[in-house]
């Protein structure tokens, strides 16, 4: 090869006639071109080693194909750490034989690791993909699993072992959507060859342990690859045998070993751990626990019904459960209604949920509110937060606003001059203006060198019913509003952060007001219910 890859593919295959031409084709589709395709025979007996050798000929500057002495079948880890030993790329990029990538999944996933270069391992959300058979029935299965945790942002050793399966309760990665570093590869020992047989099943698990053991990893909420479902994978077959709970079993003993090995004394580690060896160690009183569960649930049930709703919360707090009602047993109480509490936000019970969020994050970032300043309407955010404030400027739309010192729309405000602000505050403003781009770019164009745009918009919101309803254009989310401002801002200039969760969604759409809810219901982060999107863009 000419020029050394920067991502090296490794695709492993055992008898994958069916699927693997369509896998290495997704490949040769990525947008990102600087890439190898390592393709691994684990001693098939089909036409898919003719298949791999075919392609290695016909791309001998982008494919490798490798196999075992003799053409032996040595299992999943082998074939992977063979794959790896061989490629030459900083980056290693997995494909299951029988999976495909979509387009920008190499692209996107490098320019993570670009902006966040400690991450050891970046991987997103897979479509669990039925619908390959082209059958409608199959297709309404096709489903995107979300973990139960923030997305979007780095996550330290060792809190993903406890967030996700086997030890947590979240779902796993598939390993055809996993990225990581070369030298994370070599500095956790590959992965383990001895998960054979049947028991590979978990040989991706192995490996995902000593990663999240050691690195930090980038998850983000964006979907990369299809994960075929179909019934000759390796489990279907494991289920279809009957023998999970045994495979499992021996996964979780590994474990123990590894943990040993490894000195790990981390007690909540070590707790999830027995937690999760309990059914092995305990089975009859597993079984016992089974019957008891749906006593519990029965029980909280009636005592629902049977309650008020304060003290049926408070009993529910003090025996630590997490309840979820069933089906018919919601009680909506004074939210079953077609009308909001309030019309107006909250403003007229206390302050909104939303301004709670936008002057956190305000906050947040109050040394960057100095020099001169711009806000939108008034000035009340740059007095409340700014620091060493030369000047403040108030932006409005029209001339009906006797305070303000600039009138205009930022998406045609030619007359305001360039390179002119220190700091921007621009709040709850750039859903209301069509054109959104050219309003960045007035906004970039207007920033000093160095100069700071500190900007939110609503996502989860109704729509005003004053002056604003008829130019309410935008409801947005972390992902269109990162993409927008990287189109005018560099990337490595720009964060976005999140904010809100159910119960604030909720009771924003309600019109409740900050006062109502509690500071740690407010504080708690779910990026699948986005009520505030904040923006924080410096001008290079």
């Amino acid at each position: 090869m000419n020029n050394k890859p920067d991502v090296s593919v490794v695709i492993i295959f055992l008898n994958a006639e069916q699927f693997i031409e369509e896998a290495i084709e997704s490949v040769f589709a990525q947008t990102y071109k600087n890439w190898e395709l390592v393709l691994v025979d684990d001693g098939s007996s089909d036409s898919s080693t003719d298949i791999a050798k075919r392609y290695a000929k016909e791309f001998p500057q982008k494919i490798k194909y490798l196999e075992h002495e003799n053409h032996k079948n040595r299992g999943m880890s082998a074939s992977r750490n063979l794959g790896i030993k061989n490629a030459v790329g900083n980056y290693i990029a997995l494909l299951d034989a029988d999976d495909v990538w979509l387009p920008q999944k190499l692209e996107q996933q490098v320019a993570i690791f670009e902006s966040h270069p400690r991450a050891g391992m970046v991987y997103g959300l897979s479509q669990y993909w039925h619908n390959w058979t082209g059958n409608g029935e199959d297709g309404e299965q096709d489903h995107i699993p979300i973990p139960n945790f923030s997305m979007n942002t780095l996550i330290e050793p060792p809190n993903l072992l406890l967030k996700s399966y086997p030890l947590g309760d979240s779902i796993a990665p598939c390993p055809s959507d996993l990225i990581f570093k070369r030298n994370v590869f070599e500095r956790i020992g590959g992965f383990e060859e001895s998960f054979t047989g049947d028991y590979q099943l978990y040989e991706d698990q192995a490996f995902l342990t000593k990663v999240y053991l050691n690195e930090p990893v980038y998850i983000a909420d964006q979907c990369w690859d299809k994960y075929r479902q179909h019934p000759n994978s390796c489990v279907s077959t494991v289920n279809q045998a009957g023998q999970y709970h045994k495979v499992r079993h021996f996964f979780l003993k590994w474990l123990e070993d590894y943990f040993s090995k490894q000195g790990v004394n981390d007690q909540d580690i070590l707790n999830a751990y027995q937690r999760s060896m309990w059914p092995y160690h305990h089975p009859i009183l597993h079984q016992f626990s089974g019957i008891y569960r749906s006593f519990k649930d029965g029980a909280v049930h009636f005592a629902e019904q049977k309650l008020p709703p304060q003290y049926f919360q408070l009993l529910m707090s003090w025996l630590h459960i997490t309840y979820r009602p069933a089906i018919g047993m919601v009680r909506f109480g004074s939210f079953r209604r077609l009308s909001p509490i309030s019309e107006y936000f909250g403003f007229d019970r206390g302050a909104p949920i939303d301004r709670y969020y936008i002057e956190e994050f305000l906050a947040d970032h109050s040394d960057d509110i100095k020099g001169r300043v711009m806000e939108i309407g008034d000035n009340r955010y740059t007095l409340m937060f700014g620091e060493q404030v030369e000047q403040s400027d108030i932006l409005h739309v029209t001339d009906n606003n006797s305070n303000a010192t600039i009138v205009g729309d930022l998406a045609n405000a030619d007359h305001i001059p360039s390179d002119t602000f220190d700091c921007l505050i621009i709040t709850q403003t750039l859903h209301l203006i069509y054109d959104m781009r050219a309003a960045i770019k007035t906004l970039y164009r207007i920033l000093k060198p160095g100069g700071v745009l500190l900007l939110t918009v609503p996502g989860i919101t109704r729509i005003s019913n004053d002056e604003w309803r008829n130019t309410w254009y935008w409801s947005l989310t972390d992902l269109s509003t990162k993409k927008l401002f990287s189109e005018i801002f560099p990337e490595t200039n720009l964060n976005t952060q999140v904010y809100g969760n159910v119960l604030a969604a909720t009771a924003f759409l309600q019109g409740l007001a900050v006062k109502e809810l509690k500071k740690k219901e407010l504080d708690y982060s779910d990026t699948h219910f986005q009520v505030i999107i904040a923006v924080r863009a410096v001008k290079p």
